[in-house]
């Protein structure tokens, strides 16, 4: 299992369009699920991340296959952010679920 994680500092006041131009409809091939945190003290600062089920190689397939979709709303919300703090794929060493 692997996780994609962006810590981004958006443009002032840009959440809601950022959640529009970035967030996916539907889940594409091989991702089981997705967050979009924001952060309480800034609001500003959002966190986003989802879990791939899969190789790093199946990962960067999944990403040649649906390229299109996936650059234009990358581009698209690009646009709404001010810098970007950790980008990277990680792979998940443990997994627990409380309650």
């Amino acid at each position: 299992m692997l996780c994609a994680l962006t810590v981004r500092k958006l443009k002032p006041g840009s959440v809601e369009d950022f959640k529009k131009a970035f967030i996916p409809a539907d889940a594409p091939p091989g991702w089981t699920r997705f967050y979009a945190l924001r952060n309480v003290d800034d609001e500003d600062e959002v966190i986003t991340f989802g879990f791939f089920d899969g190789t790093p190689e199946e990962l960067r397939a999944s990403h040649q296959e649906e390229v299109g979709d996936y650059e234009d709303r990358r581009r698209a919300a690009d646009e709404l952010v001010k810098s970007v703090g950790a980008n990277g794929v990680y792979a998940v060493l443990e997994e627990r679920s409380f309650g």
